[in-house]
């Protein structure tokens, strides 16, 4: 069967959801979300508006049909055609479709156009990493090049969402190591679609988005398979399961047994996961499973309350929403919601509104903030980069300090990873924008 780029982008992600691609039940997959429309969408839309705007004649093969479209791309490669856009490559049992092939020295070199950014992990002192899941299909590209004579080298690109190239090399590291993991990646596959193979489900952040997720949960929750259980990965479960199959075995385990020290008898979980793990277990086999406080929590008091939060557009990088619930003195009949939008896509109408939401902090310098982790700091850092005419780091800073203590790491809660987050007591910095006051626990985290 054959491996595609879309193949070891799921892989990546999930090797079951591979496995059910192919081999799965069609009448159980999940109707496509409309959420899962708009992103293929905005996807489709942003590629339009990225080849409308390259700057050099290419070839247009995207709306050639296979296998026309292997034949002209080869022809266009021997032509020595400078850019070729929508073609297809195939040999053996790999095909791609590189959105772009581009004709360096005696080759090409592929390139994709994505929505999104070309590298995870960028702040104001790393540039980021390379996207595995991006850099497994670049990977594909090259090797289906290079095995027909026709490659520059192990290299490729993507054109993302903020405009920028972003290069993928895979000689250097970390590229390197990056294309270790196509060649893993690759192996795998070809294992899963000849049946060799056969992947488990396993419960991720991922799984919400996918079509088989009603499918694979239903057979999870029938398995009381360990990865229900919240920040237990498919990792720790293939690790942990020939001792401790399910989640009530878990439960209902010593987790002294299993310790040393600081390790556990699991490679790669220390004691202290190890333990938190478990209580979650037996949390979850509760007959009532609720959150509770694993120690005494004082955050003292404010007058005013600021429950914040902001909202991105990941296909567009705008940060369109800053959103906060004001409330008085702990009394719910006072809340009111105050919002700051940003109406269009554009870094104008988001400047004003960070702009705005900036001013609303400022005439509230002696309210308590709820957020709910480092994103929102992570967001306002990007902001003041890109809009330093509006605030410095130490003003911004001054509205989110870092973060003292999580909520989250003060509790255990039942529910599954992707539906819970992090809720964050933040104020003001003392002497900054005033004195700071405390802040009030909801009050059902204590019963």
């Amino acid at each position: 069967m054959t491996v595609t780029a879309s193949v070891l982008y799921n892989l990546v992600e999930c090797p079951q959801r591979v496995a059910l691609d192919v081999f799965g039940p069609p009448p159980q997959r999940d109707a496509i979300s409309p959420f899962i429309r708009m992103l293929w969408e905005r996807g489709a839309l942003f590629e339009r508006e990225t080849v409308a705007n390259l700057r050099q004649p290419f070839v247009d093969l995207s709306d050639v049909r296979e296998p026309d479209c292997q034949r002209l791309t080869l022809i266009a490669m021997a032509n020595g055609e400078q850019l070729i856009y929508g073609g297809s490559i195939k040999t053996g049992d790999l095909f791609g479709k590189p959105d772009l092939l581009r004709k360096e020295l005696d080759g090409y070199v592929p390139g994709d156009i994505k929505s999104g950014r070309g590298k995870e992990g960028a702040d104001d002192r790393h540039e980021g990493r390379p996207k595995r899941h991006y850099g497994v299909q670049l990977a594909l590209y090259v090797d289906i090049l290079e095995r027909l004579g026709l490659s520059a080298g192990r290299r490729a690109f993507v054109l993302d969402i903020r405009g920028d190239e972003v290069a993928y090399d895979f000689v250097d590291p970390p590229g390197r190591d990056l294309w270790r993991d196509y060649e893993k990646a690759l192996v795998q596959a070809r294992s899963i679609l000849v049946r060799e193979t056969v992947p488990r489900a396993a419960y991720s952040s991922a799984c919400k988005l996918c079509h088989w997720y009603t499918f694979c949960i239903r057979a999870l929750t029938a398995a009381d398979d360990l990865t229900l259980i919240p920040f237990l990965r498919r990792s720790d479960r293939d690790i942990m399961s020939d001792r401790i199959p399910t989640i009530a075995s878990f439960a209902s385990i010593n987790p002294e047994e299993f310790i040393k020290g600081r390790r556990s008898a699991f490679s790669g979980i220390g004691a202290d996961r190890f333990r938190s793990l478990q209580a979650r277990a037996v949390m979850l086999k509760a007959p009532f499973p609720r959150p509770y406080l694993r120690r005494p929590i004082s955050l003292g008091y404010f007058s005013t309350e600021l429950f914040f939060d902001i909202e991105v557009d990941p296909l567009r990088d705008v940060c369109y929403l800053h959103g906060c619930v004001e409330r008085k003195n702990g009394d719910n009949e006072t809340e009111q919601y105050v919002a700051f939008f940003a109406d269009q896509a554009t870094p104008a109408a988001e400047r004003r509104a960070f702009a705005a939401a900036l001013g609303y902090f400022a005439a509230r310098p002696a309210a308590g903030i709820f957020y709910y982790s480092k994103y929102e700091r992570t967001i306002y850092r990007k902001l003041q980069q890109k809009y330093p005419d509006l605030c410095t780091p130490r003003t911004w800073s001054g509205c989110l300090p870092p973060i003292a203590r999580s909520i989250c790491t003060q509790t255990w809660c039942s529910k599954r990873p992707s539906g819970r987050r992090e809720i964050t007591p933040s104020r003001p910095s003392p002497g900054f924008w005033g004195s700071p006051g405390g802040m009030r626990i909801p009050q059902e985290l204590l019963r």
